[in-house]
This record gives C-alpha cells, sequence and structure tokens, in this order.
C-alpha cells in the first residue's frame, strides 16, 4: 500500500497535536522541515542513513 507523502504528513500532525499538545506553529514548521527536507538533495543520504 502507497500512501501520498501529504497525506502521512497531515496525519502525523493531527496525531502529534492530539496526543502531545505541542504548540501549532511549532508542529507546522516541524511538518513542514521534514516534508521539504524528504524532496531535496539530501534524502538519498537521509535514507541510506535511515536503513
Amino acid at each position: 500500500m502507497q500512501v501520498p507523502l501529504w497525506l502521512a504528513v497531515i496525519v502525523v500532525g493531527v496525531l502529534a497535536v492530539k496526543l502531545i499538545r505541542p504548540p501549532w506553529w511549532l508542529v507546522a514548521v516541524i511538518l513542514l522541515g521534514g516534508y521539504l527536507l524528504a524532496n531535496s538533495l539530501l534524502a538519498p543520504a537521509i535514507d541510506a542513513a535511515i536503513k
């Protein structure tokens, strides 16, 4: 099953706000930064480091 990245980002953001209760701006910055990093030139290096 393949889930679009934008849908996964939204789901993670909603769950984080409901479970941890951080400020909305912090969730937005972290999720936007992760999304931008996943589409950057560093993505293959991060993927290799995680695996």
